[in-house]
């Protein structure tokens, strides 16, 4: 066994569009997840784990800054991140590591500082400041197809048409893509990481930010087969798209918007309109796709075990947002259904009790950067929305911790534009969740608000907000829903005052400080 150092390895890992409810550990007894599970059972599992915000950018904002969106603003792919903030990367600077980026942030930097022609400014998937950069891999995904074309595959059709069925079938069936399980992005990405780490003193950072199981939904071989689509399980939606459009405008809105096509290249029509057997296809894809990046980190431990760092790695494991898969006759994510927000989260520190039962409370993507200032040794930062997990690692749950998740949803279209989603200014495009134990409020910043009863309407199909029966449950949830965004209003100033002998209290340092 490698001798114990005092600064450790860190091992942060982000997949993309992982669902929560997809992972052995977490109970499903379909899809197969050994190593995911086998961390798990090294480590600490958290099973309502949440998203905070959606797509990629804002849901990766929240994780990279410790702020609701509320704070952070980061409103869609393409806002960009204000350089005040304080991020995982720039604490990681601060205890002595260089963070070293394996995939990609999606963050629009801070145009106040550059020039309007600098190409940075000219698309959402910039580097979050403080990363050293490993490997990129953004969207358009050259550095994969280039080592694809090195080793003789046709390239020219580019991404995303690379993910079509090698065969050309314009179905929606199992047919895989003309690249084989060993040429995959998360295997081009895990070799660039193992490529790098050769070359590592011990006491490293490193940040894996792997595409997979993001759409389009394709796979290779064995991974296309391997799950039976009469076996997938079932969904959580309405008995058809119309009953679940008399739901909410919103959810009409996004039945009416949402394109096959996004999800699978080169088919035509709309996702509202794919039949149950399209649907049971596309999860299998999906949990192929779960089970090939699972064989990949398994690959990624292996190797740390190899190279004797294992006993000396932390290890955090998560997913940006989630994905719908069906539920809601909808695929993709946002609005503010669970299965878009519920996300995997293991984290796994070896100077910790290993095998600890799965945490049932309600922890969120803000919780990172608190956790890992913790776990690197770094003083907490009361501004942040975010709570340290270090607790729940060593088995003792907070007396005080949350009993809701918070997830905020902006569906604004952009400057000057109108939202296609909803009747609304782009201001009020927006929506807020209060995901409780049985009960969850959607409140919209135009237009009416919906409250859930988990227990009987698991689904949540059934709007219980104009039931009398509901009132009091409703008023509550609203006003519980106004408190949290009172303390969570902006912390870096309002902790500290100027006064006669000086200033008192804390405040969020800018980056140069």
């Amino acid at each position: 066994m490698a001798r114990r150092k005092s600064r450790p390895n860190i091992l942060f890992v982000t997949c993309d569009q992982w669902r929560g409810d997809a992972l052995g550990i977490a109970g499903n007894a379909v899809v197969k997840t050994p190593n995911v599970d086998r961390l798990a059972g090294e480590g600490t599992v958290f099973l309502r784990h949440f998203a905070n915000a959606a797509p990629c950018a804002p849901a990766r904002a929240c994780i990279y800054t410790g702020l609701y969106q509320m704070n952070n603003r980061v409103c869609r792919n393409g806002t960009p991140l204000d350089d005040r903030h304080d991020n995982i990367a720039r604490a990681a600077r601060r205890a002595g590591y260089d963070p070293t980026l394996f995939g990609y942030t999606d963050v629009a930097p801070d145009p106040r500082l550059h020039d309007a022609n600098d190409p940075a400014l000219k698309g959402y998937e910039g580097i979050l400041p403080g990363f050293s950069v490993g490997q990129l891999l953004p969207e358009h995904q050259r550095q994969w197809l280039a080592w694809l074309g090195a080793q003789g595959i046709d390239v020219s059709m580019g991404s995303p048409d690379i993910h079509r069925p090698a065969n050309g079938s314009k179905a929606i069936d199992a047919s895989p893509p003309v690249y084989s399980a060993d040429q995959t992005e998360t295997a081009f990405m895990t070799e660039a990481f193992m490529r790098w780490h050769g070359a590592q003193e011990a006491g490293w950072f490193a940040h894996l930010s792997f595409i997979r199981p993001h759409p389009p939904f394709a796979v290779p071989a064995p991974y296309d087969t391997m799950y039976d689509p009469a076996e997938c399980g079932s969904f959580s939606r309405a008995a058809d798209p119309a009953s679940e459009a008399g739901v909410h405008p919103f959810v009409a809105a996004e039945l009416e918007r949402t394109k096959t096509g996004k999800f699978l290249p080169g088919r035509k029509g709309k996702v509202r309109d794919l039949v149950e057997a399209d649907f049971r296809q596309i999860k299998a894809l999906y949990y192929g796709m779960i089970s090939e990046v699972d064989a990949q980190l398994g690959r990624l431990f292996d190797h740390l075990k190899a190279t004797c760092q294992w006993d000396d790695t932390i290890v955090i494991l998560t997913s940006d947002h989630a994905e719908l898969m069906g539920d809601h006759h909808l695929l993709g994510k946002g609005g503010y259904f669970d299965g878009s927000y519920h996300v995997p989260l293991v984290i796994r520190d070896p100077r910790r009790k290993a095998g600890r039962a799965g945490v049932t409370h309600f922890t969120e993507a803000v919780d990172l950067l608190p956790t890992l200032l913790d776990l690197m040794d770094l003083p907490p930062q009361p501004w942040l929305d975010g709570r340290s997990l270090a607790p729940f690692l060593d088995g003792k749950a907070p007396d005080d911790w949350r009993i809701e998740a918070h997830v905020e949803f902006d569906f604004r279209t952009g400057p000057g534009g109108s939202s296609k989603r909803m009747s609304a200014s782009q201001r009020t495009a927006n929506l807020a969740v209060l995901r409780g134990e049985r009960y969850k409020l959607v409140h919209f910043a135009a237009g009416p608000s919906l409250l859930f009863d988990l227990d009987a309407d698991p689904s949540e199909t059934v709007d219980r907000s104009r039931d009398p029966d509901y009132r009091d449950i409703h008023v509550d949830m609203l006003e519980r829903l106004l408190s949290w965004r009172a303390v969570h209003l902006d912390q870096s100033l309002a902790l500290g005052e100027l006064t006669e002998d000086g200033p008192r209290g804390p405040f969020a340092p800018l980056p140069h400080q």
